[in-house]
Order: C-alpha cells, then sequence, then structure tokens
C-alpha cells in the first residue's frame, strides 16, 4: 500500500492514469441514465492499514464529501450508484463503523473512524481475475503508525486481520440539524407574552435533548443562545455537517386571532434556482464533469436537487401526520415557498411553523413547556419514521 495520494477538504486527485479510462466509463454511464449498483462491502487490514472495497455491478467514479480531517468520519459520494436497501456494518481497523445508503444524487459511503486516518488512495477496478464486477477501493492510513504501533504492543486489538466481508450491524447516527428560527436582532413575530426567537429555541432545544436521548441521532444545532445567524450560515452550517435532514422551526403570525395551526414549507420548484449560490466548484456533482462535460454536472446537479426535493416533501408528509395529533393543521398545511434556509441543493429541508403566536390556544401550547415537549415528541417519531427503512446487513 505505497504511493500515498493527498486528498484535502477542497481537492480530488485521481488514484492512478490508469483509473481515467474506468471514471470515463462511469460518466458515460450517469449521463445516458444508467445505474449502477452496490453489491456489498468489504473491509480488511489492520490499524495502521485499513482497505474498503465497495463491489459493484458497474463502473462509477467516488467524490470525498469529508475525508475525515475534522470529525473523524469520512464521506464519499457515488453519483450514479444505488442501494436497494441501506447497507450497515460493524467495523475492522480503522474503521469503526460504516454505512451506505441512497443520498441525493446517488448512493453515498460514510464511515466511522476508530481514530486519526488519511486517506491514502482510492481506484477503481475493473473485472479481472476471476472477480466478475466492479471495485471501488479505497486505503485508510493511520496518521501516526508509530504511535499505532507502539500500541499494538500492549493491545491484542491491533492484529492485522485478511480482507473479510462484516456482517455485524453497528449503524452510524443520522446527522439532523435543528434551526431555531430568529434570533438575536431578529425577533420574529411578537405574541402577547414574547417573541418568536424565544419560542423557536425553547422548541429547538426541547427536540434537540428528545432526539439525543433515543441515541440514533447527532444533532447540530444552529443556535444554541440568543444570536442572529444569517440564513445563508445556517444553509452552509448543515452543508458543512453533511446532515440527512434540516428542520427550521418557527412560529406563524395573521391578522384574525381565530385562525390557528400548523404548517409545513418545502422549498418550491420555482426557487431551485436560487441554489446555485450555494453550489461550490469542488462539490462532487460539479466535479463530474472532470473531462470537460459540463453537462454532466449539470445533469447531476439537477438530479439531485430533484431528489432533495422529494425527499423534503416525503418528510412534510410524515411530519404532518405525527404533529396532528398534538397541533391542528391549517386546511392548506403543506406548503412550497423560495424560503432562504431551504436552499441547500443536497440537504432535505423543511421550515414547521409550530402554530399561530398571534393565537391565544397556539401560544399557550408554545409557551407551556410540557405541551411543547409533547409536540416536539411528534417531531421526533416522524423523523423516526422518516428514516425507519428497512435495513439490510451486509453478505458474503
Amino acid at each position: 500500500m505505497s504511493g500515498v495520494f493527498r486528498i484535502s477538504g477542497r481537492s480530488v486527485l485521481a488514484a492512478a492514469g490508469a483509473i481515467v479510462g474506468c471514471l470515463a466509463i462511469a460518466l458515460g454511464a450517469q449521463a445516458a441514465g444508467t445505474r449502477a449498483d452496490v453489491l456489498k462491502v468489504r473491509l480488511g487490514g489492520d490499524r495502521t492499514e485499513t482497505r474498503i472495497v465497495v463491489d459493484l455491478d458497474k463502473a462509477a467514479t467516488g467524490k470525498i464529501a469529508s475525508n475525515g480531517q475534522e470529525d473523524l468520519r469520512v464521506v464519499m459520494n457515488l453519483p450514479g450508484v444505488s442501494v436497494d436497501n441501506e447497507l450497515q456494518g460493524a467495523g475492522l481497523g480503522l474503521v469503526k463503523a460504516w454505512v451506505v445508503d441512497n443520498g441525493p444524487g446517488g448512493a453515498r459511503l460514510r464511515v466511522d473512524l476508530a481514530g486519526e486516518a488519511v486517506i491514502k488512495r482510492r481506484f477503481l477496478l475493473p473485472p479481472a481475475d476471476g472477480v466478475p464486477n466492479y471495485r471501488y477501493v479505497i486505503d485508510l492510513a493511520a496518521r501516526d503508525p508509530a504511535k499505532v504501533k507502539a500500541a499494538a504492543k500492549s493491545d491484542a486489538r491491533f492484529i492485522s486481520a485478511p480482507v473479510k466481508s462484516v456482517k455485524a450491524a453497528l449503524p452510524l447516527k443520522k446527522v439532523v440539524v435543528i434551526d431555531a428560527g430568529h434570533g438575536g436582532k431578529d425577533p420574529g413575530t411578537k405574541g402577547v407574552e414574547g417573541n418568536e426567537k424565544d419560542v423557536t429555541l425553547a422548541a429547538a432545544k426541547s427536540l434537540k435533548s428528545q432526539l439525543e436521548k433515543t441515541g440514533r441521532y447527532k444533532v447540530v444545532m444552529t443556535r444554541e443562545t440568543d444570536v442572529y445567524v444569517d440564513h445563508a450560515v445556517r444553509v452552509q452550517i448543515a452543508r458543512r455537517a453533511d446532515a440527512d435532514l434540516f428542520i427550521s422551526l418557527h412560529a406563524d403570525s395573521g391578522s384574525d386571532p381565530s385562525l390557528r395551526g400548523a404548517s409545513v414549507y418545502t422549498l418550491a420548484d420555482r426557487a431551485t434556482g436560487r441554489s446555485a449560490k450555494f453550489v461550490s466548484k469542488d462539490d462532487w456533482f460539479m466535479q463530474a464533469g472532470t473531462h470537460g462535460d459540463h453537462g454532466v454536472s449539470t445533469i447531476l446537479l439537477d438530479l439531485t436537487q430533484r431528489m432533495t426535493r422529494n425527499r423534503s416533501a416525503t418528510f412534510a408528509e410524515v411530519l404532518l401526520d405525527r404533529i396532528s395529533d398534538h397541533q391542528p393543521l391549517l386546511r392548506r398545511s403543506h406548503r412550497e415557498a423560495g424560503l432562504a434556509v431551504l436552499l441547500a441543493p443536497d440537504v432535505p429541508a423543511v421550515l414547521l411553523e409550530m402554530g399561530f403566536l398571534t393565537n391565544s390556544a397556539d401560544e399557550a401550547v408554545l409557551r407551556d413547556p410540557a405541551k411543547r415537549g409533547r409536540l416536539m415528541g411528534s417531531v421526533v417519531d416522524a423523523i423516526d419514521d422518516y428514516f425507519g427503512q428497512t435495513t439490510r446487513l451486509a453478505s458474503n
């Protein structure tokens, strides 16, 4: 495992010149609408160097979303690739746990690292030597091999292991970003007993606490105190966190004090063009056109946005069904708008209007800790339902 290829958060380098042909085949397949399928995932090696092998039925290319330097998590997008059901397993060597699921625009491999490591190389192998399928290979190397070798002398767990498939399940946590609307200089709407910014922050904290108690989620808050956070920054927080879901909490207002009820907003189709300001040339769907074919990048961006909107709409319906047990809904409860916090092209997002602060009954629910907690509990139930797809473990 020699010949290190350095990969930073802002660059993706080819593993070898011989691989270019395979990548070109993969891009051509994506442009033609042919998708590859993940067959299985295999791990081999030890705590010094670990190899991840993703078996595919067709050629594919990978794009790094996170290289593990910030939070011990490697995230690799596989555009044009799909997986029938979520694959996941326990780790080996430098890998603590892994999961492959369908992200916007393609499959996504997420790896929790057992220690500090770097991506040493990655490449695609075509069918050969009796192996009938393609293999996308990622080699990890310990950042400090000397430290690992020293620890190995006193810990038998560091003994190297042969390449093998992983069968035991150890799910990675889904990342949920909670956005408490308004804050600081932006008070939001005003109720009889106070401002919207205080209600949204209290609700966000309750939701965070309940999600973390399940042990199934990693929760990121856009704000945890009474501060103002720009809308664009809120979107960037979700993208940097590689979020699986973004929920913005708000309280409504109306001129008629009898008007009450919750509603959920998702991004309108007419507003998708505004997402371009959050797209970087280093995003995997833009880098797909590495051979000068900008059309491939455009197609993948469009597919990413469509999948994101579809997933947002799916969650919105699940959310409305759950919260209706604790809060009445507006007659047209699922709405579309070009709201700035919903503009991430690759993060499913909703804005929940929890009720009207201009209505005494709704405000009473949102101000009462117990009632507010039950309402946020129904949001937790909706999140569980949304992520509650059947899990299939990897097998030989």
